[in-house]
């Protein structure tokens, strides 16, 4: 750059001067820099006429040109406007290298590369290398990123010039472009046609193609593509007809208008010969036997068919199962047999072996030439060593004998068809078979015949009676087999364990004429695990009987049954026992009086097998009577002197049943009681458990509490310090604590809150009898616990002390308090 460049350059504008204004275009030489024209030049950057290049009206100085003197001696602060320096926040001032050696050879390396500082060149164009795309919302990410697995489709064509074949000048060959967004590649590829005698498939692998000369420095991108279209892929042109519905939304979102789609022509080579094949007629009298067609399409497609044969031939008659396969290539038939077990013939490979079966019968013997496929009338030739034999055909078929065979359209469900004499029904298919016969000939009833022979009348078996000897179970199993197998008990779910822990106990008064008797009480005990049943009688001082066990743990028949019978004895189940039931033990009749806690919850969570302790259906019985729903409350009233909203469980049994005119049953009573009972304070209670509990536990030396607590860290995941009861029962039976099922019951539940958790810490930490001894406590003994209420006349333990009457009131009948 000269100095005079420099100058101008590094001159400034004075502050008042307006660009219009201030520059006159006029006869000197000058220069422009950053659109503004300075005074000293012939130029007219802006575009101003005459007019505009004469100084406006205003104040000499600011309307005349500063010299170059002038512009150097003016300081002007560098802010937005003021200065020309062009290398103001430039970071770049390298010069990208143009020339360098390729083979030794000093040549232009790039023509693209820009100058000083990125900036492009004089006369240089700026050619995208990419395709870009218009900006969306959001986040902007990389082209692999955004267009990964996404792929434009174009349907083409091209005129493939046929030269030296007088039957066809051009041939159409349909290609697939395929177009990836993400790296501007494109892939062509010709779809393969059978049996074309063309090389076909990928006919330009995946690149970046170049556009045609003289842009052949650029690639393609998706701007160039668009529907009926010429494009010229390195010489060759195609034609693209056509896109799928995804490239059509893609053009339209980046801005492409879309070209109406062309018209797809035929090859007119492929027309003609169409055509001609058509119209064509055989002049010789030869017959064309087109099996290789059937084969192709056919092979390995097998109809399979269940059929059935009645042997009538044989001694007794029998019926006979056989699978019929007919197989599509050549219309032949195999027919296999399926022999059961014990069947006493023996394996056969095939019933018939795989050919063609005739429709009608045996046809016997024929002639030969019969039934040949071709006729010879004559043979001639050979009168040289050299020349070939030939032969002429019978084009009439005079002698030729039309046999006929079964088809697929004879075989169908329920049809009878002649296998060489032997009548053969149809019965079933397979799912193969249905869905050709639905495509082919649009049969869609499929109603199958059954194979099977009827079943034969079953004979009641008949077993003699009970000799009496050990259990009749162990005698039916004598009469079952020669080597007679012991009878095995089923145990229940209940006892998961092996246990004996989950028994039902029940307090019954005998009911009897003698009034000897007639005081004397029962605890009856069922044992859920096997149906065992025991009764025992507590020991009362001076009552004059012994007491103690009235009936060893046994199955208790029900009564009136004969004994030696052949059939099975029924049994007492625990459903028939509950509070208010009648049981009939060996002639004895027992009056169930009550239970204890744990039969009542057993019976209440089983409300499917006892429905006399769903609460709901006891409440349904007091619905019944809402038309005496005042009397009722002025009735409960009276019995609540001192309006406490409660009353005592005897009287709460005797208002009920004068209610509903003992309609309701003890146990519905009891039920309806615990569910509105008064919780009492048990605190003497847990602590006689605890003693009990530390005493068997010292008696058996145990002290693996730290080990238990270790387990129960273990199962809490959530670091909460509580188990469910489940749990701790199953921890507790694992690590074999020497406690009943009862007592662990029972122990569990009072440490157990509204969420049915326990917390495992304070429980053991109770039951260290080590660490946390206490004092012995002489508990009553749990049979005979007595109670100060009087029910019918004899002590009886009573589960409900008092009973909240109100809140009864107002969830049955919606009365309130007056």
């Amino acid at each position: 750059m000269c100095n005079f460049q420099k100058t101008v350059t590094s001159a400034k504008i004075e502050p008042g001067l307006e660009p219009a204004q201030g520059f006159s275009a006029g006869e000197e030489d000058g220069s422009v820099m950053d659109g503004v024209g300075v005074g000293v030049g012939r130029g007219n950057p802006w575009g101003l006429n005459k007019a505009a290049r004469k100084p406006a009206a205003g104040p000499p100085a600011s309307c005349r040109v500063l010299d170059l003197q002038t512009l150097r001696a003016m300081a002007l602060p560098l802010l937005p406007g003021y200065s020309f320096n062009r290398n103001v926040g430039k970071e770049k001032f390298h010069k990208s290298q143009h020339w360098g050696f390729r083979n030794n050879v000093r040549m232009l390396v790039s023509e693209e590369k820009p100058g000083i500082g990125g900036e492009p060149l004089i006369g240089q164009k700026v050619k995208t290398k990419y395709s870009t795309y218009p900006k969306g919302e959001g986040t902007g990410g990389p082209s692999w990123v955004v267009f990964d697995r996404q792929v434009l489709r174009f349907n083409a064509y091209l005129e493939d010039e046929v030269l030296d074949k007088s039957q066809e000048i051009y041939r159409i060959r349909f290609y697939k472009i395929y177009f990836y967004p993400e790296d501007d590649t494109i892939e062509v590829n010709e779809p393969q046609v059978k049996n074309s005698g063309l090389p076909q498939g990928t006919f330009i692998r995946r690149h970046r193609i170049s556009l045609p000369p003289p842009n052949d420095d650029q690639f393609y991108t998706v701007y160039d593509f668009n529907i009926n279209i010429d494009i010229i892929f390195y010489g060759r042109t195609f034609k693209i007809y056509d896109c799928d519905k995804f490239t059509k939304n893609f053009l339209r979102k980046i801005g492409v208008k879309l070209n109406p789609p062309g018209q797809c022509p035929k090859d007119p080579y492929l027309k003609m010969r169409k055509e001609k094949l058509e119209h064509v007629e055989p002049r010789r009298p030869y017959e064309s036997f087109d099996t290789l067609r059937q084969f192709l399409e056919y092979d390995g497609k097998v109809l399979r068919f269940f059929c059935l044969w009645y042997d009538s031939g044989s001694l007794f008659g029998e019926r006979r199962e056989l699978v019929l396969h007919y197989f599509l290539s050549d219309d032949t038939i195999e027919i296999k047999e399926i022999l059961p077990e014990n069947s006493g013939r023996g394996a056969m490979s095939f019933l018939l072996r795989r050919s063609k079966l005739p429709k009608y019968g045996p046809p016997g013997l024929h002639q030969p030439g019969q039934i040949t496929d071709r006729s010879v009338l004559n043979v001639f030739g050979g009168l040289s060593s050299k020349q070939m034999y030939s032969y002429m055909l019978d084009k009439y078929t005079l002698g030729k004998i039309d046999q006929e065979f079964l088809k697929d359209s004879d075989l169908f469900l329920g049809a009878t068809i002649n296998v060489w004499g032997r009548k053969v029904i149809i019965c079933d298919c397979d799912e193969f078979t249905k869905s050709y016969y639905k495509v082919k000939y649009g049969i869609e009833n499929f109603t199958s015949v059954s194979c099977k022979p009827p079943p034969p009348p079953k004979i009641e078996r008949k077993f003699p009676p009970y000799t009496g000897f050990g259990s009749e179970e162990d005698s039916l199993r004598s009469c079952l087999s020669l080597e007679p197998v012991p009878y095995q008990k089923k145990l229940l779910k209940e006892d998961s364990y092996g246990n004996i822990g989950n028994v039902l106990r029940y307090f019954a008064r005998l009911i009897t004429l003698k009034c000897t008797d007639a005081d004397r009480i029962f605890v009856i005990s069922y044992f859920i695990n096997d149906g065992t049943l025991s009764v025992f009688e507590p020991i009362e001082r001076n009552s004059g009987y012994t007491g103690g066990l009235f009936l060893k743990r046994s199955r208790v028949k029900k009564f009136g049954q004969e004994v030696f019978k052949s059939e099975l004895s029924e049994y007492i189940k625990m459903e028939e026992l509950y509070v208010g039931a009648k049981v009939n033990v060996n002639g004895n009749i027992f009056v169930l009086l009550s239970a204890d806690d744990f039969t009542l919850n057993y019976m209440e969570k089983n409300v499917d097998k006892f429905p006399f302790s769903n609460i709901e259906l006891a409440l349904q019985k007091l619905k019944e009577e809402e038309s005496k729903s005042r009397e009722i409350k002025q009735v409960f009233s009276a019995a609540d002197c001192n309006h406490t909203k409660i009353v005592d469980f005897n009287t709460f049994r005797d208002l009920l049943l004068d209610i509903t005119a003992n309609k309701l049953i003890d146990q519905e009573i009891l039920t309806i009681a615990r569910h509105y009972r008064v919780p009492e304070d048990m605190g003497s209670d847990v602590d006689l458990l605890i003693a009990q509990a530390q005493e068997k536990l010292k008696k058996n030396m145990f002290e693996l509490f730290d080990r238990l607590i270790s387990s129960c860290v273990y199962e809490d995941r959530e670091k909460k310090n509580v188990l469910l009861n489940r749990d701790m029962k199953r921890l507790c039976k694992s690590h074999r604590l020497p406690l009943t099922a009862d007592l662990l019951e029972d122990l569990l539940s009072w440490f157990e809150d509204s969420e049915g958790q326990i917390n495992y810490k304070s429980f053991f930490h109770a039951l260290n009898w080590r660490m946390n001894p206490v004092a012995d406590l002489q508990a009553p003994d749990y049979l005979k616990e007595r109670c100060e209420d009087v029910w019918f006349g004899m002590p009886s333990p009573i589960p409900v002390k008092f009973v909240r009457y109100l809140d009864l009131l107002k969830d049955v009948y919606g009365l309130e308090q007056d």
